[in-house]
């Protein structure tokens, strides 16, 4: 056991990152129920949706799992009601100031992990009393930080700044990955875009088969004006390039943006038209397995590299 499997109470120090789109209680459960820890994503859910999942994966589920909030959400007030009248045990806050809520959760005896982009927010989020941190580097899907530091130089200068675990995240898919990160000081890992290419996934079929054919340099990060996310090079990409071509205003990148950009693309599949959030390592993803397999495969691997040590004999 180290750190993060004995702060969840689970088999593997792998996290299943809390996707928008993605991450309902099937995978949720199904990671947990493998020896990871499963996060149901709230960021794309109505507090009754989330409510609905959390109950379910409770039922689909006897092992930990957890909840992913991004703080920005507009009925957050609600959502931490729900999660704490649904006696949840674990929360992964994100996308705010972590001192807004850790010490409401942590009253209510929650596990609390924040999610950070910067050695500067991993000790703010410390300072605030969260139990770890997800450090991620700018290679991850999704929403990202400004500052474009990459995980093999952000782990291990977190790592000198605070003395809670960490949870490195941000182009890893595999056991090798793993290895690397927990080499550089991290205590366990937060894996998104292999978990979204997953049986369990709720995304849309046609987003998990376009995963799987993406090659190195294929994504982009964009956005910074609204809020930096990597995206799969798409027509949707493309015209955002363009609108950058006439130097847009943050108002015309909204409204190009829209509304449910984001669903349209993962959860209802418009490969053309929606928004596909998936990490730089997804040219390693080939193809799509289930949960459980995913995990063996993620050990085996890490075992594997783990015994491999003939090649750093000089």
């Amino acid at each position: 056991m180290n750190k993060i499997t004995q702060l969840f109470n689970i088999k593997y120090p792998i996290i299943q990152g809390g996707m928008i789109w993605n991450s309902g209680y099937k995978l949720a459960s199904a990671v947990s129920n493998a020896g990871g820890l499963g996060l149901i994503g709230a960021g794309s859910m109505y507090p009754e949706v989330l409510r609905e999942h959390i109950q379910k994966c409770k039922k689909a589920t006897d092992r930990p799992f957890g909840v992913n909030i991004p703080m920005l959400y507009p009925n957050i007030e609600e959502i931490m009601n729900i999660v704490v009248a649904e006696g949840v045990k674990i929360v992964f806050t994100s996308a705010g100031n972590p001192k807004t809520w850790t010490s409401f959760l942590k009253s209510k005896g929650i596990t609390v992990v924040h999610v950070v982009s910067s050695s500067v927010f991993a000790v703010k989020a410390q300072e605030a009393g969260v139990d770890a941190i997800v450090a991620e580097g700018f290679e991850a899907g999704g929403h990202n930080g400004r500052d474009e530091t990459t995980t093999l130089t952000l782990i291990p200068m977190v790592k000198e700044k605070i003395n809670i675990p960490i949870i490195a995240a941000g182009g890893i898919a595999t056991g090798r990955g793993m290895l690397a990160v927990m080499v550089l000081g991290a205590d366990g890992v937060q894996i998104g875009s292999r978990f979204a290419a997953s049986l369990e996934s709720s995304a849309h079929n046609n987003f998990k088969e376009k995963i799987v054919s993406i090659k190195e340099g294929e994504t982009q990060l964009t956005l910074k004006e609204l809020a930096p996310v990597r995206l799969i090079k798409n027509k949707f990409y493309q015209d955002v390039q363009d609108l950058y071509a006439k130097c847009p205003s943050k108002e015309d990148l909204e409204k190009l943006l829209g509304r449910a950009r984001a669903k349209k693309g993962m959860f209802e599949g418009d490969l053309e038209e929606g928004e596909l959030e998936i990490g730089q390592i997804a040219g390693l993803i080939h193809d799509i397995l289930p949960v459980d397999q995913i995990i063996q495969q993620i050990m085996s691997d890490f075992d594997a590299a783990c015994q491999e040590k003939s090649k750093f004999e000089f």
